[in-house]
């Protein structure tokens, strides 16, 4: 009997991260759970993947340092197996009224390209070897709609996840046939919204589908085109048409 394919999704145990954990773990795959500072998190997907019968581990990382993330890479390997799925799903924001030019300083935006583009490269870049040597590697980036429309919680976060649709689709082309693709969701009421749920829920609600989109919503997508075999370097707007 061969061992399942391994997943790796960054940031995998809260919000978007952790529904795409439990999805992909439904889906057959052993889960590896990257995080930073929620270990408690992590490790309770991981323990709630093990109690429906299936193989994760939590490994704790800076994935915004490369050779925290070549050693996260290793680690993953040397516990479950190769990386044949990569969601680089940890991001960050710095929450700035777009106009506020001054408040845009070089730490934020070097802060926001850190986590939002150079960590998903990082990550490509480390995983490789085992993508390329999958039966079908993929990898799915978590962008934003804030990359597709310019607007957002920041000037330097819209510009850092429109830079990440970039290089989902140059990695499409550097890493066949290995399939990159994007997610882009709209407003998810995630830990990001922690006291500001009823402005939150007031935004989605001008949606076309008036409903809240989920993590869970998020996590489909990314099953279908961790699946989808026919597709790379695309991305799939998931935000009940609320940019239409």
């Amino acid at each position: 009997m061969s061992e399942p394919d391994v997943a790796l999704v960054t940031g995998g145990g809260t919000g978007i991260g952790r529904a795409c954990s439990l999805a992909l773990h439904r889906s057959g795959r052993a889960v590896a759970i990257s995080y930073r500072r929620s270990s408690d998190d992590a490790e309770a997907t991981v323990a709630e993947i093990e109690a429906g019968g299936g193989r994760a581990v939590a490994v704790a990382a800076d994935v915004t340092d490369d050779a925290a993330v070549r050693d996260l890479v290793a680690e993953v390997r040397e516990r479950l197996g190769p990386v044949a799925v990569l969601v680089n799903n940890a991001g960050a924001t710095v929450p700035l009224p777009l106009d506020d030019l001054d408040g845009a300083t070089d730490e934020v935006w070097q802060q926001m390209i850190a986590i939002n583009l150079m960590a998903p490269w990082y990550c490509a870049r480390a995983a490789a070897v085992d993508l390329r040597a999958a039966a079908d590697g993929c990898v799915v980036n978590i962008g934003s709609i804030a990359g597709l429309s310019g607007n957002g919680s920041s000037l330097p976060y819209a510009v850092s996840k429109a830079a990440l649709g970039g290089l989902t689709r140059s990695l499409a082309r550097a890493l066949a046939p290995v399939r990159v693709n994007e997610v882009a969701p709209g407003l998810v009421l995630t830990r990001w919204w922690a006291g500001h749920e009823d402005r939150g829920r007031e935004l989605a609600a001008s949606a076309l589908l008036d409903r809240e989109t989920t993590p869970e919503d998020v996590a489909a997508a990314v099953l279908g085109l961790v699946e989808s075999r026919a597709i790379t370097g695309q991305t799939v707007v998931v935000d009940g048409g609320q940019t239409l």
